[in-house]
């Protein structure tokens, strides 16, 4: 760790001693709503607000180099695929949070771009593939570059150990996430039938 990276962790921990704006919120709703447990927004207030500032500084890095958090998706998705850097719009809509309606969208304006082209495969004309072009490689190359810096610099109050906490919090966070989806999805049971 640098010294601006010390310095930053030192101004980070200093500023997590001060109230933030979710503790006065919760400190709010405690006062005029005592009997209504809050203590959730703690973790998602903040979450929320996280996200608000994390886009914000992502969204910086991407203009710099003229595409949008949407497009990087779709080329950093085509990079870690490897060689020939190559999906069909249905790979693609199904490891990312895009249905394949939104991605041949992204795939429109990064082909009109000259960032992908398309290829039907070879073997089966059906299947249309989108694949890097050389500026598409180069390109992705260079904002992952800048994109990972940024996350580094994002992360610079935080210790690598605390870093490793919070990552391992936040996967059980997810993993908490589901399990509440899967048990709003279940059909509602009468009282007194659920432990049958």
């Amino acid at each position: 760790m640098d010294l601006r990276d010390a310095g930053r962790v030192d101004m980070a921990r200093r500023a997590a001693d001060r109230p933030d704006t979710v503790d006065l919120i919760i400190e709010q709703w405690q006062r005029e709503r005592p009997d209504v447990d809050v203590s959730g927004l703690a973790v998602f207030g903040r979450l929320h607000r996280g996200f608000l500032r994390y886009s914000m500084l992502l969204a910086e890095v991407f203009e710099e180099h003229g595409i949008n958090m949407a497009a990087f998706d779709v080329l950093a998705t085509l990079l870690r695929s490897g060689p020939p850097y190559r999906k069909t719009a249905g790979e693609l809509a199904g490891i990312s949070l895009v249905s394949t309606g939104g991605v041949t969208l992204r795939l429109d304006r990064l082909e009109k771009a000259g960032l992908i082209v398309r290829e039907r495969d070879p073997e089966d004309r059906r299947v249309v593939h989108a694949r890097l072009t050389d500026e598409g490689l180069a390109l992705t190359n260079a904002v992952v570059t800048d994109h990972f810096a940024n996350e580094r610099r994002m992360l610079a109050g935080l210790t690598e150990a605390e870093r490793r906490q919070l990552a391992r919090l936040l996967g059980k966070l997810e993993r908490s996430l589901e399990r509440a989806e899967d048990v709003a999805d279940l059909p509602d049971v009468p009282a007194g039938q659920a432990s049958r």
